[in-house]
């Protein structure tokens, strides 16, 4: 029987990691809690948690270096799967507190949820609790999930600019936003799998099964 595929989870100092590391597990795969680039280089895959700031994450990545290790490991080809801010740091940079640059690894800026909706009511920020994601594409992941779910979200700001092709998940807040983006390798979502009980589950399974695959 093969081993199960082992799966990195980047600790970078944003919190959330055992919840993170005892789902994964939930799928059978080895989760390894790892903040080294030689870690990320022994694991089949990375999956890039996160709550808080945008900058303070940015800040710390760069700090332990893991920045490079990160784009290292996309490059060379390994599944990457963000979480929240794992999601927000792929991109370019976001408008929270001096403009900190993302990854860079994908086109598009994060940005804060507008006070008001397009109705002209007011929009509570952060966007917080339970909300439906409708998938769209044909990226591997989407073959294991049903053609829409509802997840747990916690956040303020969330991607715009996102090239078309990449935005693979929809969720509406104030008007449709993007909660899901996937290119080649990279998936990433806005919500949280780890609180989002039967539907994270189905998430993270199908994560391990396109690892595995």
């Amino acid at each position: 029987m093969a081993a199960p595929p082992r799966v990195a989870i980047l600790d970078y100092g944003a919190g959330n990691l055992r919840s993170v590391a005892k789902a994964v597990e939930r799928t059978g795969a080895q989760a390894d809690v790892c903040s080294d680039a030689a870690a990320l280089r022994l694991a089949d895959a990375l999956v890039v948690p996160g709550v808080g700031a945008f900058a303070d994450a940015a800040e710390s990545l760069a700090a332990k270096q893991l920045d490079d290790a990160v784009r290292e490991s996309v490059e060379t080809g390994r599944p990457y799967l963000g979480l929240c801010l794992g999601l927000q740091l792929l991109f370019e940079d976001s408008d929270e507190h001096g403009q900190p640059k993302g990854l860079g690894l994908l086109p598009g800026r994060v940005r804060r949820f507008p006070r008001g909706a397009p109705d002209g009511s007011r929009l509570l920020v952060p966007h917080i609790g339970w909300n439906r994601v409708r998938w769209s594409g044909d990226h591997p992941m989407l073959a294991g999930l049903p053609d829409e779910d509802v997840y747990y979200f916690v956040h303020s700001y969330r991607v715009e600019g996102a090239e078309p092709a990449h935005a693979v998940g929809t969720t509406d807040y104030g008007g449709p936003f993007t909660a899901a983006v996937a290119r080649d390798n990279v998936f990433a979502v806005q919500f949280h799998p780890e609180k989002s009980q039967g539907a994270g589950k189905r998430l993270l399974d199908a994560f391990v099964a396109w690892v595995t695959a």
